[in-house]
């Protein structure tokens, strides 16, 4: 079953695959684009303007590329992670930061910025986003602020004990680059986002800090997060000073004219994820089902829930292999200084949890990575534990440890794919027969 499982999941991965995804999103006759809910007339521009960020800014902006060429080809600027095979024609390249900005991503920021500047109401600006965005493009609202205070700021953020969204809030009101301020620097132009999502259906304002979309948070909940997580004395006097005046510019709402002419589209998100999964499960034989409750639940409390259910599940069919499968992400805190992340470290938590049992559990990142290790995750099943201690590991001492790879690369259980250049959200597989 552990075989089966990560054959799940690596044709879940090859199933979202990114470039047929662009072709089914972006259909072009001639001059005519039909983008998901927009349709538009590409002759009608005086210029095409294409902006990737993220994990999966190279497959996107590929895609867009082959669509829109050789008639209409972009003027595009691309930020990504890592240093790409090769280059695209007619697109200026960026390498940024993650998980906190660097001297490349302010220079991308600018970079964008000072091209949106020139844009106009015969732009028609193609925005591609995924995850990690919010650390690989980035400007101060406050040209006085220096990229040193930024990573001082995202250093205090991370690891202050605020959730995600909290530190979204903090973020999109001190940056020129998030909470829909791309949008309003081509205030003017017809905007297309089309996004790669890694997180929860609803919370796009979220995705990499939302740079496209109106921003429902405020400078007042910006103020209550700064004295809910005693982050003032933690910040850099540039950006505190901002704080204590009360002198932050609100972010752009939903009556912002910056959104009359622009459209957000998604491209993938868990909802496609989830499906690939059960379909691919389902033709291996498996009742299915997929449970949605466990987004942002502590690791341990996750592997009871799920587990429990997958036991429920069996019991109505009986006679039958039964799956359950859950994405978004389980919180696991960093409390030691092992390798591993989230992915490993749920599966480790249910290694005791079903010894002895025909069960087999999967977790992995679906961008090929978990926390601080090479792998996505990590598979299991009911004679892991039996396995590990044979070989004197401990289960419990490993997760204490935050030492999940560790533990699974001594039984060759660590599941690698390498980077995907895709970014939705975790997924978790459990098996049982």
């Amino acid at each position: 079953m552990k075989q089966t499982a990560e054959h799940v999941f690596r044709h879940t991965l090859a199933a979202i695959d990114i470039p047929a995804a662009m072709a089914r999103k972006l259909d072009r006759r001639g001059s005519l684009l039909s983008a998901g809910r927009a349709d538009v007339d590409l002759s009608g521009f005086r210029e095409i303007v294409a902006i990737a960020l993220g994990k999966a800014a190279l497959a996107m902006a590929r895609g867009l590329h082959e669509t829109l060429s050789p008639e209409f080809p972009p003027d595009g600027i691309l930020v990504v992670p890592a240093p790409p095979s090769s280059l695209l024609p007619g697109w200026k390249t960026f390498v940024g930061g993650h998980p906190l900005p660097t001297a490349e991503s302010f220079a991308a920021g600018r970079a964008i910025l000072e091209r949106l500047a020139r844009c106009d109401e015969r732009t028609l600006v193609f925005f591609l986003i995924s995850g990690g965005g919010s650390s690989l493009v980035e400007q101060p609202l406050d040209l006085g602020v220096t990229l040193a205070d930024f990573q001082q700021l995202n250093s205090a953020l991370i690891t202050c004990g605020a959730p995600i969204e909290e530190i979204n809030v903090v973020r999109k009101h001190l940056s020129a680059t998030k909470g829909g301020r791309l949008a309003a620097a081509a205030a003017r132009s017809m905007k297309i986002t089309i996004a790669i999502s890694d997180v929860p259906e609803g919370e796009e304002s979220a995705l990499a800090s939302g740079p496209t979309v109106a921003d429902p948070s405020t400078v007042d909940d910006v103020e209550s997060i700064v004295r809910k997580y005693g982050l003032l004395a933690k910040l850099p006097g540039s950006l505190r000073g901002m704080i204590e005046r009360r002198s932050l510019p609100e972010t752009p709402k939903d009556d912002d004219a910056a959104f009359a002419r622009s459209r957000f589209e998604i491209l993938l998100g868990e909802r496609e994820l989830l499906h690939a999964a059960h379909h691919c499960c389902e033709a291996e034989g498996f009742t299915c089902l997929v449970d949605t409750e466990t987004d942002d639940w502590p690791l341990e409390q996750a592997a009871e829930h799920l587990l429990a259910q997958l036991e429920i599940l069996k019991k109505e069919n009986p006679r039958r292999r039964v799956a359950i499968f859950a994405g978004g992400e389980v919180s696991s805190p960093v409390t030691g200084e092992g390798v591993g992340g989230r992915n490993s470290a749920f599966v480790l938590a249910c290694v005791p949890k079903i010894a002895g049992k025909r069960i087999a559990v999967l977790s992995g990142g679906t961008d090929g990575v978990d926390g601080n290790s090479p792998a996505a995750g990590a598979v299991a099943d009911g004679e892991s534990l039996a396995r590990a201690v044979a070989v004197g590991l401990d289960p419990v001492d490993f997760l204490r440890r935050c030492d999940a790879h560790g533990f699974f690369s001594r039984l060759d259980d660590a599941v690698v794919t390498g980077p995907t250049g895709n970014n939705l959200r975790d997924l978790r597989i459990l098996l049982a027969e």
